[in-house]
C-alpha cells in the first residue's frame, strides 16, 4: 500500500522510460539485418563478471545461456558457467567455460568452446573515479575443425576459433558511467579448419582453410539506471569493436591469401536488465544487435541478434 505522503519523481521515471523505450525500439529494429553481433572470441564479455557492488561476498557463480541468430539461418545455443573469486580487496580472478551448439543446413554440431582465465586489479578510488586493469587468457578446447558426416564445416559451425588469446584492458567507473577498453590478441593459433566454399555446394560462407585471425580492440560505454528500491537495474551500452587487420586462409594451392574487407569497425547496441532477488541472487537478461558491421566476417562471428539469460549467485 502506497503512503499518501510519499512522493515519487514521476518526471524522472518518464524520462527514463522514454529513453529505454527508444533504445529498445532501435535495438529491435535491426534484428533481421545480417550482421555481426558480438565477438564470440570473448572480448565483449571480458570484465563483466567483476561488475558487482556486493562487498560482503568473495565468490560469484554465473550460469548462463545465450541464443543467437547468424548467417544462412544458422542458430546458436551457447551456455557457459563462470566462477569469480575475490582474492583480496584489490585483486579478483574469473574462470569461464563455454559450450556451443550450432544448427543450420549443414546439420547440428555441439561441443565445448573455450576456457577463460581473467584477472582484475582495482586501484584506489579517487574523486568518484575507480580504475581497474584487466588481463588474462583464452584457451580453446578444439582446433576449429569439427565435421558432420566427414564433411568440413565453416567457422560459423565451430565452437571455438582455435586460438590462444591474450586480453589486456582497463575499466573506469565514474558515478553511473562505466567505460571499458580491451585488446584481444591471438598469440598462438591451433586452427586446423579445412573448409573450402568451392567444395561445399554453397557460397554462404567464405573459405577458411587453416584460418588465421587478427586482433580486436574494444571500447564500451555503459550507463546504469536503478529503480528506487534497487531491485531493477538497466544498463544500456554501446560497443565499438575494431578488427585490426585482414584475416587470411590457405588456398588449395598452399598459398596464404588475405580476405579483403575482413578488417574494420563493428558497432553494437546492447541493453542489460537485471533483477536482484536479494544481495546474493540476481537474474540478468541481455539483448544485443549491430548497427555498423564489417564487409565480411569469415571468423563465423556473424549475429543479427543475441539474447542471453544469466543467473548469478554470490556467497
Amino acid at each position: 500500500m502506497k503512503s499518501k505522503n510519499h512522493k515519487y519523481p514521476k518526471n524522472n521515471y518518464k524520462v527514463i522510460s522514454k529513453k529505454l523505450f527508444y533504445f529498445v525500439l532501435v535495438l529491435f529494429s535491426s534484428n533481421f539485418a545480417i550482421a555481426q553481433g558480438c565477438s564470440d572470441a570473448g572480448i565483449c564479455s571480458v570484465g563483466h563478471s567483476f561488475d558487482t557492488t556486493e562487498k560482503t561476498t568473495k565468490n560469484i557463480i554465473e550460469v548462463a545461456t545465450i541464443f543467437g541468430k547468424g548467417e544462412a539461418d544458422v542458430t546458436y545455443w551457447s551456455p557457459f558457467v563462470s566462477y569469480t573469486r575475490k582474492i583480496s580487496d584489490r585483486f579478483s580472478l574469473n574462470t569461464k567455460v563455454t559450450f556451443s551448439s550450432a544448427n543450420g543446413e549443414f546439420g547440428t554440431r555441439a561441443t565445448f568452446g573455450d576456457a577463460f582465465l581473467i584477472g582484475n586489479y582495482t586501484f584506489k578510488e579517487k574523486n568518484n573515479k575507480k580504475w581497474s586493469a584487466i588481463f588474462g587468457w583464452k584457451f580453446p578446447f578444439t582446433s576449429s575443425n569439427k565435421k558432420i558426416n566427414g564433411y568440413s564445416l565453416p567457422l560459423d559451425y565451430q565452437a571455438s576459433l582455435g586460438t590462444f588469446d591474450l586480453f589486456l584492458g582497463t575499466n573506469l567507473k565514474y558515478k553511473k558511467w562505466d567505460f571499458n577498453a580491451v585488446l584481444q590478441i591471438p598469440v598462438f593459433s591451433n586452427n586446423k579448419n579445412s573448409y573450402f566454399k568451392e567444395f561445399s555446394g554453397t557460397s554462404d560462407f567464405p573459405s577458411t582453410n587453416l584460418f588465421q585471425r587478427k586482433s580486436d580492440a574494444l571500447i564500451r560505454a555503459t550507463y546504469s539506471i536503478k529503480t528506487k528500491n534497487e531491485k531493477f537495474t538497466f544498463k544500456p551500452n554501446v560497443l565499438f569493436i575494431y578488427h585490426l587487420g585482414q584475416d587470411s586462409y590457405e588456398t588449395i594451392f598452399g598459398q596464404r591469401e588475405t580476405i579483403s574487407g575482413s578488417d574494420g569497425l563493428t558497432i553494437n547496441g546492447n541493453l542489460i536488465s537485471a533483477y536482484n532477488f536479494n544481495k546474493k541472487n540476481s537474474l540478468e537478461l541481455s539483448f544485443a544487435t549491430p548497427f555498423v558491421v564489417r564487409d565480411i566476417r569469415p571468423d563465423g562471428l556473424t549475429r543479427s541478434f543475441v539474447a542471453s539469460l544469466i543467473y548469478k549467485i554470490a556467497f
